[in-house]
């Protein structure tokens, strides 16, 4: 008999902002430096640190990296963010922002002069040029050839998965049922927590939790505490579930004004790479690149985390926010 196990995607989502959109070409060399590196008076926190790291304990990461400021900025800081995650030995895919389409230097779409936050905001003809022009700007800056794909803010339709068709892409991550899942159009009045086979791309949902408030909560360092993200882990694979999906971010490390590091935070991934390293039998990194589509026919129901666990995590977060 095979044994069970869980298939873990630790995602990070790789962004440059500017604080704003005044003054951004006078603003983006010192963002860029906070965003990617995270220098602090304690060191540097940054997208570095949890490459160092992963590498350290022998885990692979899937970074979905976010492309359009280069058409601002050129594609040289976009290289510089590929480079740094291909020295790592770590998985590049797209991410996309496109409240950075107006702000391109040449066009990417003719008819946009306003920000819209959302992919779901776009055309199916503007959401499959949006996604060439990012998967392009990627393989420019030596990402190779992506086959996965993130929207921003999770901020996507059932026309981005037709866009990803269009553009060979066969992966999709950007459905959470706690963050406009039910607003995508996607499987409606169901709560997608494994693969499902949309348009011939396979969607693979982030893994979403009841913590005992009656809400829906998902799997992010900046946003469960260490014990519920291992409670979790153990529950999936107790439960059968073939994949548990965690969010990260490139700047989670640092505190809301990105010049101190956020100590809890750092604590919850370390923990979490000794966690996957010391159970990597039960828990076996996965990324997009060599991946067999798994959709499945059903879907479970959410995981649930005691609410004890949810009640001493509001008590950390509360701490995190005081002292941030």
């Amino acid at each position: 008999m095979t044994k069970q196990k869980v298939d873990v995607f630790f995602t990070v989502d790789v962004e440059i902002w500017c604080d704003g959109w005044k003054n951004i070409d006078a603003k983006f060399p010192k963002a860029f430096q906070q965003y990617v590196y995270g220098k602090t008076n304690k060191g540097e926190f940054g997208l570095r640190y949890k490459l160092r790291k992963l590498k350290e304990h022998g885990l692979l990461g899937v970074f979905f990296v976010e492309p359009l400021f280069a058409t601002r900025f050129g594609i040289e800081p976009l290289a510089e963010i590929v480079g740094l995650i291909n020295e790592f030995g770590q998985e590049v895919q797209l991410h996309m922002h496109p409240e950075w389409v107006d702000e391109a230097k040449t066009p990417v779409l003719s008819e946009v002069h306003r920000k819209r936050p959302f992919m779901r905001d776009f055309s199916l003809k503007d959401q499959i040029n949006l996604i060439a022009t990012g998967a392009r700007l990627i393989e420019e800056a030596g990402g190779g050839r992506v086959n996965a794909f993130r929207a921003g803010s999770f901020g996507f339709n059932v026309d981005t998965l037709r866009a990803l068709a269009e553009n060979n892409i066969p992966f999709d991550s950007s459905y959470n049922a706690s963050y406009f899942g039910e607003e995508s159009g996607l499987a409606p009045n169901e709560i997608l927590l494994e693969p499902l086979d949309v348009f011939g791309v396979t969607e693979y949902p982030m893994t979403v939790f009841d913590d005992g408030t009656r809400a829906l909560r998902h799997a992010q360092l900046g946003a469960i505490s260490a014990r519920e993200m291992e409670g979790l882990l153990r529950l999936s694979l107790q439960s059968q579930r073939s994949m548990f999906m965690i969010l990260s971010h490139n700047f989670e490390l640092l505190n809301r004004s990105q010049d101190q590091a956020d100590e809890t935070v750092i604590r919850r991934f370390n923990h979490l790479c000794d966690f996957l390293d010391k159970h990597r039998t039960d828990f076996p990194m996965a990324g997009f690149k060599e991946m067999q589509p798994q959709p499945r026919v059903t879907q479970p129901k959410p995981l649930a985390s005691p609410f004890w666990e949810t009640a001493i995590r509001i008590v950390e977060q509360g701490a995190r926010r005081r002292f941030a």
